[in-house]
């Protein structure tokens, strides 16, 4: 009887040793980053600027897997529901993680539950753009002019829920406007819309947004930085231009499904860490108008927790829905 009862605890210890040990020679094949946007975008070019030496540290190929769709959704749910081993890792922006779980009772995962942090890699403001035919160079005038012709103006947005859509909902509830929201596909559509006049003020990212201003085909008014936003340092922040604690950014991050090892997720975010705040890819973010974070997975808890109460927080006060 002593004799069976060491066989069934030996037994019962085998999974573990053989986890430990799959462990151990992580990662034993390639390490497929999902993105869940098409190539081209602004988190296909940051995953890409980050898997080339990412890959040279942990000594296997990083492949970029594009699986774009609903917003998002896709791609992050194929992750969410990837096996946990660490050779599928995710690449996003905030709306699959924070908006669609606060528009959608019907989506197909959970990124509380089914997905872990790994590492808080970028950040960038939002600019917001009119176009010059509006007549107004600061915020204030915009806003004034926005007074006087309450409901009669029109803003875009990338959809229901975007950060740009967020952003300027927070901010005309702020500033005590009534100016009607636009949904468009995506960005280029926003542009045209508001270089043909159908559109009178939206929030862009910098990397849309710039060349249009630099062309002087668009004005732009302000960042939502917290501060001064380096890159575009000449620009005042919605903050200083009379609304204190104004702060709406897009950010990008890195994370893994949720029962990916302790072990697996603390090297993965060390070796992002480590290249994020280098120099080298810092100087790859300056075109897209990003900033380089780098933080250990609890950084990345902890801006999700902020961003759910208060973004949650509008969409409740807006009620807002996906349309």
């Amino acid at each position: 009887m002593p004799r069976r009862r060491e066989l069934l605890a030996a037994s019962a210890l085998l999974p573990l040793a053989g986890a430990s040990r799959a462990e151990a020679v992580w990662p034993s094949r390639p390490i497929r980053l999902v993105v869940p946007f098409p190539g081209g975008s602004s988190p296909d070019l940051i995953a890409r600027y980050l898997a080339e030496p990412l890959a040279q540290a942990l000594g296997q190929p990083i492949v970029i897997d594009n699986k774009p769709g609903a917003g998002g959704n896709i791609g992050t749910g194929a992750v969410a529901k990837a096996t946990p081993d660490g050779h599928t890792l995710l690449f996003t922006i905030q709306g699959p993680l924070i908006t669609a779980p606060l528009l959608s009772k019907a989506l197909p995962y959970d990124p509380a539950r089914e997905l872990r942090s790994v590492s808080f890699v970028a950040s960038s403001p939002n600019v917001l753009v009119v176009p010059p035919s509006l007549g107004v160079e600061t915020l204030a005038q915009f806003v004034a002019l926005a007074k006087r012709r309450a409901g009669a103006l029109n803003y875009g947005s990338v959809g229901t829920g975007s950060a740009a859509h967020l952003a300027m909902a927070s901010f005309i509830t702020r500033a005590g406007l009534s100016i009607v929201h636009v949904p468009y596909a995506g960005f280029p559509q926003v542009v045209n819309a508001m270089l043909a006049g159908q559109i009178h003020a939206g929030f862009m990212v910098p990397a849309i947004a710039m060349p249009q201003v630099k062309a002087g085909k668009l004005k732009a008014l302000a960042v939502t930085s917290a501060g001064r936003f380096a890159a575009l340092a000449e620009l005042p922040t919605v903050a200083e231009s009379g609304y204190p604690g104004f702060e709406a950014t897009s950010w990008q991050a890195l994370l893994a499904p949720a029962r990916t090892s302790d072990a697996i997720v603390r090297r993965v975010a060390a070796e992002t860490i480590r290249i994020v705040r280098g120099e080298g890819f810092r100087r790859e973010l300056l075109p897209l108008y990003f900033s380089a974070a780098g933080t250990a997975p609890e950084g990345l808890d902890a801006l999700m927790r902020d961003e759910r109460v208060r973004w949650g927080a509008l969409v409740k006060q807006l009620r807002i829905e996906r349309e």
